[in-house]
């Protein structure tokens, strides 16, 4: 070949190539979760649980062909995994394998049909990265449907009656040592209290908007109305996916029953200040600042 030639397929090439990136740069959306059926629990399973599942159903005719209709949202597998066809045909999808773009839906689609499609009995190691023309979640999914999230002890339901190989039984086996005891709350939402060495904190994901639930937040810290019960205090909140997730710092000694009544009692509290038009005084001011300066973002 010519040197005429080669530099008209190299640039040929190189164009592509142009082309190609600008169609992969898929737009940021904030709250990627947003429409799908109980958003914070969405962000609870990418974020905050170590070892949970949940379900969801293609929506009509948006299942690979020759896939199963139902697949399991986990929060992580095998050697972080971002998808596995299991040798029984199900099929999983890990939330927290990381993120490519900047909506989290669009590559958690990617990895969903990449393991629907994908042979039975066979991970997925790798999905390509998502792109402004790939398919968010809320495209694929029966929307209409709940998400129902179940919080596991340990990693089993990786295996089921399949057998994992050493790596990745080496893995599940690492995870187990690893995870925090955690338990969901049954009196409020997307709650759920976890035990972290000789500390216990509860984690709770709020609907609203990050800006109406720092108000809301920083009104009942004015107050003294943030905490749960005696003993207990609020060390602030982080924000994930575009919401806004407070921590408690317990009485180690209890359990997680004991706190269900006062989470009740926060969760009314807390709906009212939410829906409190009136502006701020000096002092939720104050706290509102407060808070701001101990909050972190998650990705």
């Amino acid at each position: 070949m010519g040197k005429a030639s080669r530099r008209r397929k190299n640039g040929a090439t190189a164009d592509q190539s142009s082309r190609r990136a600008r169609a992969e740069q898929a737009p940021f959306v904030a709250r990627p979760f947003e429409g799908l059926p109980n958003e914070t629990d969405w962000v609870a399973m990418r974020e905050i649980l170590p070892a949970a599942t949940a379900t969801v159903r293609f929506a009509e005719g948006k299942a690979p062909e020759g896939a199963p209709e139902e697949a399991t949202v986990a929060t992580v597998l095998p050697l972080a995994w971002p998808g596995l066809h299991r040798g029984d045909d199900t099929v999983f999808l890990a939330t927290q394998s990381g993120s490519a773009s900047g909506d989290a839906s669009r590559d958690l689609a990617v990895a969903l049909l990449a393991a629907a499609s994908a042979e039975p009995g066979t991970p997925v190691p790798a999905v390509p990265q998502a792109h402004a023309e790939t398919p968010r979640l809320q495209d694929l999914i029966d929307t209409t449907a709940d998400f129902e999230v179940t919080v596991h002890e340990g990693f089993e339901f990786w295996v089921g009656d399949s057998e994992l190989d050493e790596e990745a039984q080496a893995s599940l086996e690492r995870a187990n040592e690893s995870i925090v005891p955690t338990t969901r709350m049954s009196s409020v939402p997307s709650a759920y209290w976890g035990r972290i060495g000789e500390r216990a904190h509860i984690r709770l994901v709020l609907p609203e908007d990050e800006d109406v639930a720092t108000d809301a937040l920083a009104r009942l810290h004015a107050a003294g109305d943030s905490g749960l019960a005696d003993g207990t205090r609020l060390l602030g909140a982080f924000r994930a996916c575009g919401l806004l997730v407070p921590v408690w710092d317990l009485d180690p000694s209890l359990e997680a029953a004991d706190y269900e009544d006062g989470l009740a009692a926060f969760a009314e509290r807390y709906a009212a200040a939410a829906g409190s038009s009136e502006p701020l005084t000096a002092e939720e001011r104050r706290a509102r600042s407060g808070l701001l300066s101990r909050q972190v973002t998650l990705r």
